[in-house]
């Protein structure tokens, strides 16, 4: 049964992200040109549509992420959600290391902020979303736009945000997917000391590089992470001629985005184009992307029904 409440139709886009950026494992994140689109209506019963090539897959399918966080948000908050029509275009390939499953979290979140008037605060929003997550480098970013460097655990976030971003970014998407479980499963229980102490100084002097806009440094220090590329990089087969093609043609650093499988080449302002066309057709097994970053996050506007 869905309550009888009613609301004016309603759009939610959110920007997808990139994250890690090599050693900023699980706390650096970057929202991208890429985006998640749900058109939200009243309804007797829930309905969800996908529309395009990306969500062909889910149509059919009995549990969707927009309507699980829309319905914990309204179980949180005391709330009785009513039912709703949803129909749902991603320009994000799912399991492909841009933050699919984020942005549904964050359009669900939307959803029902929007639908049960909550006006939930950024920093409410934000724990819901890292803890469904469980992580905050995707959601943050999706939600607030800008690059984002935060710490989550035990329900405490902090996070500091950057939006003027000197950077463009080029995307190799291949055609296969790669499940986030299954890529964590790569990665060691624990680091040596002396270890760790090394992938602390390289994520360190990535975070001064990005908060100082100077990508030279940062792309230097996404490719000497220790914490998960090298554990990885055996399902990305390309990877290594990825990121000497992309260097070659004056690319900052390449990182893998993400979980994978896609590879994300940071580039100097106005090269975009440039280095995706070489890539294009150096790699002809993938689908080559130039991304800017999202300034703005989630965006929430009031749809016209037709007459």
């Amino acid at each position: 049964m869905c309550s009888k409440m009613t609301f004016s139709p309603f759009s939610v886009q959110v920007p997808g992200s990139t994250a890690n950026l090599g050693p900023g494992f699980d706390s650096i994140g970057l929202a991208i040109t890429m985006y998640l689109t749900v058109n939200v209506c009243t309804s007797s019963h829930w309905k969800i549509s996908y529309i395009g090539k990306e969500l062909q897959e889910l149509n059919g399918e009995k549990t969707n992420l927009i309507q699980e966080a829309a319905l914990l948000v309204a179980k949180e908050y005391g709330k009785e959600l009513p039912c709703c029509s949803l129909e749902v275009e991603s320009e994000l390939p799912l399991s492909r290391g841009l933050g699919s499953s984020a942005a549904a979290i964050v359009a669900g979140i939307e959803l029902a902020n929007r639908v049960l008037s909550l006006s939930l605060s950024k920093k409410e929003k934000a724990l819901i979303a890292c803890r469904m997550e469980g992580h905050p480098d995707n959601v943050i970013p999706s939600l607030n736009g800008g690059l984002a460097i935060s710490c989550y655990g035990d329900n405490r976030l902090e996070t500091v945000q950057i939006h003027d971003l000197a950077v463009e970014m080029v995307l190799v998407i291949p055609s296969f997917e790669l499940l986030t479980s299954k890529a964590r499963e790569a990665l060691p229980k624990s680091l040596p000391h002396s270890q760790a102490t090394q992938a602390s100084a390289v994520s360190n002097v990535l975070v001064a590089s990005l908060l100082t806009n100077d990508w030279k440094t940062a792309g230097k220090m996404m490719e000497r992470d220790l914490l998960h590329e090298p554990y990885r990089q055996r399902w990305f087969p390309d990877f290594a001629e990825i990121k000497q093609k992309a260097s070659d043609h004056g690319a900052y650093g390449t990182a893998i985005s993400g979980a994978g499988p896609t590879v994300i080449c940071f580039v100097p302002k106005n090269s975009g184009k440039r280095i995706k066309d070489s890539l294009a057709s150096a790699f002809e097994g993938y689908v080559c992307k130039t991304v800017m970053p999202d300034s703005i996050g989630v965006r929430v506007e009031q749809l016209s029904l037709p007459a």
